[in-house]
């Protein structure tokens, strides 16, 4: 069996991203690892090189910015689509991780052993991953329903499927859902856990993606009263992380310079959600939205 590791990354150290991590995380079960680095503004490109000659290729991109590809996030699926498509034939699967995923060491032996499992059933066409969305400090995770719960991350190497609207899953021939199979694994996404100054540039940075109807109040939302730090305290629940980190993320977790807290007895969350969370528990129907089709 034969497995590729593929990715997409610009402004890395500009914004902070673990991408160094993140590929570090999964490289242990990666024959070989695609990185497609788009034209950046700092030593992204340098930072990559640095981390495995043997096992890393890079390609370098040049990002379309142009405000059709702005609408709703295309260009990160189109940068996904260059990664994957340079993932040598003869791979069985392709591990897909974004620049702020780490996946814990504790459950790649489970992963590698899945892939072992499907790789010569033709009806699966990936695994599907849990998510752990950690929050402000690396402390906090969010458990509000406004964050996914699951998406898929190992796909099978069929150079039909495509990234699906901004990179969060993916999809096959005519926009069908791919179907998978559950992993008892986790996805830990540090995307929300930055220095708040800086969080405040990437939050400004990553909207600029998304030009639609609502760019406007959210760009006020986020940048009220012209604020230069993030503001982390207007977020509706999380719970207290107790368990362990991935050890690659060691020494980043050293070095955070700044204090966040919650108080989880203020937990709340909106109508909407509880009404959502209400009709999944007694009525049994599931209301959030499924970018896949489990078998």
């Amino acid at each position: 069996m034969k497995v590729s590791g593929f990715t997409f990354i610009r402004n890395a150290t500009k914004f902070d991203y673990p991408v160094v991590e993140a590929i570090k995380s999964v490289l242990p079960v990666c024959d070989n690892f695609i990185v497609a680095v788009g034209n950046s503004d700092d030593n992204t490109l340098e930072l990559i090189k640095s981390i495995d000659e043997q096992k890393i290729r890079i390609i370098e991109t040049t990002w379309d910015d142009s405000y059709e590809m702005k609408i709703g996030g295309k260009v990160f699926a189109l940068e996904t689509d260059k990664a994957f498509q340079a993932i040598p034939m003869d791979s069985d699967w392709a591990f897909y991780i974004q620049g702020d995923e780490v996946v814990h060491e504790r459950y790649l032996g489970k992963i590698y052993s899945s892939m072992e499992r499907w790789k010569d059933d033709k009806m699966v066409d990936g695994l599907l991953f849990n998510y752990m969305h950690f929050y402000g400090s690396y402390d906090y995770i969010g458990v509000s329903p406004k964050w996914y719960g699951h998406e898929i991350r190992v796909i099978k190497n069929n150079k039909s499927f495509y990234s699906f609207r901004d990179a969060q899953g993916f999809r096959k021939y005519k926009n069908q859902k791919l179907n998978v199979k559950p992993v008892d694994a986790y996805i830990y996404h540090y995307g929300w856990v930055k220095e708040p100054g800086t969080m405040m540039k990437k939050a400004i940075n990553a909207n600029t993606f998304y030009l639609d109807k609502n760019f406007t109040k959210r760009m006020k939302s986020i940048n009220i009263n012209g604020n230069k730090e993030f503001d982390y305290s207007s977020i509706d629940s999380l719970s207290l992380f107790t368990e362990t980190h991935p050890k690659v993320m060691e020494e980043r977790i050293k070095r955070k310079n700044w204090n966040f807290e919650h108080d989880i007895s203020f937990n709340r969350l909106s109508l909407r959600y509880r009404g959502k969370i209400f009709i999944k528990k007694y009525l049994g129907i599931n209301t959030y939205y499924e970018n896949y089709r489990l078998i």
